[in-house]
Order: C-alpha cells, then sequence, then structure tokens
C-alpha cells in the first residue's frame, strides 16, 4: 500500500517537518501548503497497473498482494480472484488519498509511524551484528559486568489494609493480626484472604508481587520491600504499618544473585552495543535534518499557550471530561529496535 511508502513518506517529512516554503507566508520559516504535500504524498511511482486520481496502484502494489492471497482452487488465481485484489487496492488508493487531502499525516501516531519508518531505513537497517567484533562484545561485557548480573531476588505477597477516615490506625492492626492468625494456621489461605481483605491492586492476584530486588518495585513502599528481606521463605511478618496502611507480608520464594557469563550473555552484549550505535547514529542524523530545517520559535507565543485550559477542553481518554491525560500523546517517541530484553524473564 503507498501509506507504507517508502519516497512518499520521505515526502512528507521533508515538506510537514520544521522545514520552510520560500512562497509559505512568514518566508521560508513557513509552512508548505497542504496542497503540495497532498501531491507529494499520492505521486505515482513505479509501473502503473491503474490510475486511480492523482496517483495509482502500481505492478509491485498488486503482486505483493496477490501473492498474499490463497487461490480457491489452490494453485492460482482466477479472474475474478484478480479483479477482486485490484479493486481492493484501488478502494485503499483512494481512502489513502482522501486521508492525505484531509492532513491526516499530520495525526501524532501517524507522524510517530513515519518518523520511525524513517529512520529504520536511513540507520537501523545499516547496522549489522556483523560489525562487532568477538573483541568487542568481550570488551563491552568486561566494562559492564553489574549490567548481567542478576540481582537476589525474593517472591513476596502482601496483605494491604488502607489506613483511613474509616479505619483508625488501631482497627486496621487488630484486623490485620487476626488476618495473620489465620495465615499461620492455615498457610495456604494466603491467597483467598488476599482477595477478600487485601486492598491494592494486587489483590487480584492473591496479593503476589511478584519478584522484587532490594531496589525495589515502582509502587511498592520501600518499607514494605525492606521488612520482606529479612524473612526466610514462608515466613509470614507481624502486621506492620508502611504506605499509608497496614501490611502482612510473606516470603513465597528466593533466588540468588547469579552472574553470568561471556558465553551465556554475548547475544546480551551484540543488542546493548548495537542500542548505543543505533542512538549515536540517530543522534547524529537528526542533527543533520534539524540544520536543514531552518526554525524560528515565537516564544511569546510559547509562553502564552494556555495548556491547562486546553486539557479541560479535552475528552478523558476513559470518557469522562477533565481526566488524566497522557502528556506524551501528542509527542513523536522515537524507538529503538531490539529492545535489550531482561536477564530474567520470568520477572513480572
Amino acid at each position: 500500500m503507498r501509506f507504507a511508502s517508502t519516497v512518499a513518506l520521505t515526502a512528507v517529512l521533508a515538506l510537514a517537518g520544521c522545514g520552510g516554503d520560500e512562497d509559505a507566508p512568514g518566508g521560508r520559516g513557513g509552512a508548505p501548503s497542504q496542497d503540495k504535500v497532498h501531491e507529494a504524498i499520492v505521486k505515482a511511482d513505479g509501473d502503473l497497473l491503474a490510475n486511480v486520481g492523482a496517483g495509482g496502484v502500481s505492478v509491485e502494489d498488486f503482486t505483493s498482494a496477490a501473492i498474499r492471497t490463497a487461490p480457491a482452487d489452490g494453485k492460482s488465481l482466477n479472474d475474478g480472484e484478480r479483479r477482486d485484489i485490484i479493486e481492493q487496492l484501488v478502494t485503499e488508493e483512494a481512502l489513502w488519498q482522501e486521508a492525505a487531502k484531509k492532513g491526516l499525516y499530520r495525526d501524532p501516531k501517524v507522524r510517530k509511524i513515519m518518523v520511525n519508518l524513517l529512520l529504520r531505513q536511513e540507520i537501523y537497517s545499516n547496522v549489522n551484528a556483523s560489525d562487532f567484533s568477538q573483541e568487542e562484545m568481550q570488551k563491552y561485557y568486561d566494562a559492564h559486568r553489574e549490567e548481567f548480573i542478576v540481582p537476589e531476588k525474593i517472591q513476596v505477597k502482601r496483605i494491604f489494609l488502607r489506613v483511613s477516615d474509616k479505619r483508625t490506625l488501631e482497627a486496621a492492626m487488630t484486623q490485620a493480626a487476626d488476618i495473620r492468625r489465620q495465615i499461620v494456621a492455615e498457610p495456604n489461605r494466603f491467597k483467598e484472604l488476599a482477595a477478600e481483605f487485601s486492598e491494592d491492586p494486587y489483590k487480584r492476584r492473591g496479593g503476589d508481587l511478584g519478584y522484587i530486588d532490594r531496589d525495589g518495585k515502582p509502587g511498592i513502599d520501600p518499607d514494605v520491600v525492606a521488612k520482606a528481606f529479612t524473612l526466610e521463605v514462608q515466613d509470614v511478618s507481624e502486621p506492620f504499618e508502611a504506605g499509608g496502611g497496614v501490611n502482612i507480608v510473606a516470603v513465597a520464594n528466593k533466588r540468588a544473585r547469579v552472574e553470568r557469563t561471556f558465553a551465556q550473555m554475548k547475544g546480551t552484549a551484540l543488542r546493548k552495543l548495537k542500542n548505543e550505535k543505533y542512538k549515536n547514529l540517530t543522534d547524529e542524523y537528526v542533527a543533520g535534518i534539524r540544520k536543514d530545517y531552518p526554525v524560528n520559535i515565537d516564544e511569546a507565543t510559547l509562553a502564552a499557550v494556555d495548556v491547562e485550559a486546553a486539557k479541560a477542553r479535552r475528552p478523558d481518554p476513559r470518557g469522562t471530561e477533565g481526566g488524566a491525560i497522557d502528556p506524551n500523546s501528542g509527542a513523536i517517541d522515537i524507538e529503538t529496535p531490539g529492545r535489550t530484553p531482561d536477564l530474567d524473564p520470568e520477572d513480572d
């Protein structure tokens, strides 16, 4: 489909980015007209099989779609099947051109896809495993040995009783002590009691917080983690106050600290090296692109933009007005291919 055409994407980025148009209002720093961007996007390339408006469907477009279509007779596409494919491609082309005409390439999600496709073409596809020698990987491993160590971890279970105007600390302590007595008498009931009494998001998991190292876990009070690390496997803590309520924690399992060898971590070292190279090349590429697109920011207008008023007018993603808005919803997040996996894949 033309939507994924690299030629079209590059043209849009060149026209719809920060770059200027000599004829646009405000001189070189002005925005290009939408008609010019539309013309650049929909211009057909390759051998055309069908003309559609200002663009068309190429032989390559048809071939790509056809090889993904299973013939009814299991052998080859008949005339009717070929007709169905070309009609579908013509419809998609017409819709694509209409979307371009309406300027939908400026949608944040579309912009993000386009930017990342551009970087994949210009940078990521040019970085290969063969670029890195065995010696480089070994050197990286030796210099970052701590990154390849899986720290000691414990599987923590918790029951949390919130202290509020409706429940005093003393009342929560009394209730927690009763719950603990039931757990000590019948350890297998921890999950059941957590599901019934706990007041945090983990109650749906029977109070299981997953495996945690000494650095803790987002959303879990550090005092809870510290207390858990004083326990042995199968121990159940006395009720204690932390995080706005009363906690009972138990340790279901422990994992010892593990230091992985270079042979075990060679693949991860390679991915980390590639990610470093991706970042460096991306920084250089972006810096070069920015030089080609003069920027003139209206500081007074920037300072005067009423973000809070705009936020209040924007519908809550959950369907109500005035809710929390993702601060990055309009930003382009440049992705990095080949995310380095966690060293401990069993973690939550």
